[in-house]
Protein backbone atom coordinates (compact mmCIF):
# COMPACT_ATOMS: atom_id res chain seq x y z
CA UNK A 1 0.00 0.00 0.00
CA UNK A 2 2.40 3.32 -0.89
CA UNK A 3 0.85 6.05 -0.16
CA UNK A 4 1.55 9.39 -2.53
CA UNK A 5 0.90 13.11 -1.22
CA UNK A 6 2.08 14.87 -4.19
CA UNK A 7 -0.05 17.82 -4.45
CA UNK A 8 -1.02 17.73 -0.93
CA UNK A 9 2.05 19.83 0.29
CA UNK A 10 3.47 22.96 -0.88
CA UNK A 11 6.39 21.97 -4.16
CA UNK A 12 9.30 23.60 -2.21
CA UNK A 13 8.42 21.67 1.41
CA UNK A 14 7.52 18.41 -0.03
CA UNK A 15 11.31 18.62 -1.95
CA UNK A 16 12.80 19.35 1.48
CA UNK A 17 10.55 16.35 3.18
CA UNK A 18 11.63 13.93 0.26
CA UNK A 19 15.63 15.35 0.51
CA UNK A 20 15.58 15.14 4.48
CA UNK A 21 17.36 12.06 5.91
CA UNK A 22 16.22 11.19 9.34
CA UNK A 23 17.37 9.25 12.18
CA UNK A 24 14.85 7.85 14.52
CA UNK A 25 16.42 5.79 17.72
CA UNK A 26 14.44 3.70 19.12
CA UNK A 27 11.84 1.05 17.10
CA UNK A 28 9.73 0.69 20.33
CA UNK A 29 5.45 1.83 20.69
CA UNK A 30 6.88 5.27 19.57
CA UNK A 31 9.00 4.72 17.07
CA UNK A 32 6.64 2.34 15.15
CA UNK A 33 4.58 5.20 15.00
CA UNK A 34 7.50 8.16 13.83
CA UNK A 35 8.34 5.72 11.06
CA UNK A 36 5.32 5.23 10.16
CA UNK A 37 4.39 8.92 9.55
CA UNK A 38 7.51 9.52 8.61
CA UNK A 39 7.15 7.54 5.12
CA UNK A 40 3.73 8.60 4.72
CA UNK A 41 4.55 12.24 4.45
CA UNK A 42 7.10 11.57 1.88
CA UNK A 43 10.33 10.89 3.96
CA UNK A 44 12.45 8.41 1.72
CA UNK A 45 15.99 8.69 3.62
CA UNK A 46 15.08 7.01 6.96
CA UNK A 47 17.87 5.12 9.06
CA UNK A 48 16.44 3.46 12.44
CA UNK A 49 18.44 2.25 15.43
CA UNK A 50 17.21 -0.07 18.52
CA UNK A 51 19.10 -2.04 20.21
CA UNK A 52 16.05 -4.50 21.47
CA UNK A 53 14.50 -7.37 19.97
CA UNK A 54 10.78 -8.01 19.40
CA UNK A 55 9.21 -9.78 22.71
CA UNK A 56 5.24 -11.07 22.93
CA UNK A 57 4.52 -8.25 25.19
CA UNK A 58 5.30 -5.77 22.12
CA UNK A 59 2.74 -6.56 20.43
CA UNK A 60 -0.33 -5.08 21.75
CA UNK A 61 1.43 -1.63 21.27
CA UNK A 62 4.37 -2.13 18.41
CA UNK A 63 1.69 -2.62 15.11
CA UNK A 64 4.77 -3.05 12.93
CA UNK A 65 5.05 -6.40 15.10
CA UNK A 66 2.99 -9.59 14.86
CA UNK A 67 3.81 -13.01 16.70
CA UNK A 68 5.86 -14.40 13.94
CA UNK A 69 8.84 -11.96 14.46
CA UNK A 70 9.19 -12.51 18.27
CA UNK A 71 12.80 -13.03 18.75
CA UNK A 72 13.94 -10.79 15.64
CA UNK A 73 15.34 -7.38 15.98
CA UNK A 74 13.02 -4.46 16.20
CA UNK A 75 15.17 -1.89 13.74
CA UNK A 76 15.30 -4.76 10.89
CA UNK A 77 11.71 -6.20 11.04
CA UNK A 78 10.38 -2.24 11.52
CA UNK A 79 12.26 -1.32 8.21
CA UNK A 80 10.59 -4.25 6.60
CA UNK A 81 7.28 -3.70 7.71
CA UNK A 82 7.39 0.06 7.02
CA UNK A 83 8.32 -0.56 3.04
CA UNK A 84 5.14 -1.92 2.84
CA UNK A 85 3.72 1.72 3.53
CA UNK A 86 6.39 3.19 0.77
CA UNK A 87 8.36 0.65 -1.18
CA UNK A 88 10.30 4.16 -2.54
CA UNK A 89 11.69 4.57 1.11
CA UNK A 90 15.63 4.67 1.35
CA UNK A 91 15.60 2.66 5.09
CA UNK A 92 18.97 1.54 6.84
CA UNK A 93 18.05 -0.05 10.07
CA UNK A 94 20.59 -0.81 12.85
CA UNK A 95 20.12 -3.75 15.40
CA UNK A 96 22.96 -1.72 18.12
CA UNK A 97 22.87 0.71 20.60
CA UNK A 98 22.63 4.39 20.02
CA UNK A 99 25.06 4.63 22.28
CA UNK A 100 27.97 2.38 20.64
CA UNK A 101 31.16 4.41 19.86
CA UNK A 102 30.81 4.27 16.41
CA UNK A 103 27.72 6.55 16.44
CA UNK A 104 29.91 9.46 16.87
CA UNK A 105 29.13 13.20 15.98
CA UNK A 106 30.60 13.01 12.16
CA UNK A 107 27.34 10.14 12.30
CA UNK A 108 24.85 12.67 13.74
CA UNK A 109 25.86 15.08 11.55
CA UNK A 110 24.97 13.25 8.40
CA UNK A 111 21.62 13.83 9.26
CA UNK A 112 18.54 16.90 8.86
CA UNK A 113 16.91 15.69 12.29
CA UNK A 114 17.34 13.21 14.76
CA UNK A 115 13.98 11.82 16.17
CA UNK A 116 14.50 10.23 19.85
CA UNK A 117 11.91 7.55 20.84
CA UNK A 118 13.79 5.78 23.57
CA UNK A 119 13.22 4.67 27.31
CA UNK A 120 16.42 5.13 28.44
CA UNK A 121 17.35 7.73 29.90
CA UNK A 122 21.51 7.57 30.13
CA UNK A 123 20.78 6.56 25.49
CA UNK A 124 18.15 9.93 25.39
CA UNK A 125 20.95 12.22 27.62
CA UNK A 126 23.58 10.43 24.68
CA UNK A 127 21.61 11.36 21.87
CA UNK A 128 20.88 14.57 23.02
CA UNK A 129 24.84 15.66 23.79
CA UNK A 130 25.50 14.37 20.46
CA UNK A 131 22.93 16.68 18.67
CA UNK A 132 24.06 19.07 20.49
CA UNK A 133 27.57 18.79 19.49
CA UNK A 134 26.63 18.18 15.63
CA UNK A 135 24.15 21.10 15.75
CA UNK A 136 21.22 18.64 14.60
CA UNK A 137 17.80 19.50 15.85
CA UNK A 138 16.37 16.87 18.34
CA UNK A 139 13.02 15.61 18.26
CA UNK A 140 12.55 14.33 21.72
CA UNK A 141 9.41 12.15 22.68
CA UNK A 142 8.14 10.22 25.27
CA UNK A 143 4.95 8.54 26.95
CA UNK A 144 3.78 7.95 30.76
CA UNK A 145 1.05 5.66 30.84
CA UNK A 146 -1.38 7.32 27.93
CA UNK A 147 0.09 11.03 28.59
CA UNK A 148 3.01 11.88 25.94
CA UNK A 149 4.86 14.73 25.18
CA UNK A 150 7.19 15.93 22.27
CA UNK A 151 9.44 18.43 22.84
CA UNK A 152 11.85 20.13 19.93
CA UNK A 153 15.77 21.01 21.09
CA UNK A 154 17.96 23.07 18.43
CA UNK A 155 21.28 24.47 19.57
CA UNK A 156 20.35 28.56 19.65
CA UNK A 157 22.99 30.34 17.18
Amino acid sequence: MAVHIEGLLEKDLNEKIKSSKILVVGAGGIGCELLKNLVLTGFEELHVIDLDTIELSNLNRQFLFHKQHIGRPKAIVAKESVLKFNPKANITAYHDSITNNKYDVAFFRQFSAVANALDNVGARSHVNRMCLAADIALIESGTSGYLGQVTVYKKAT
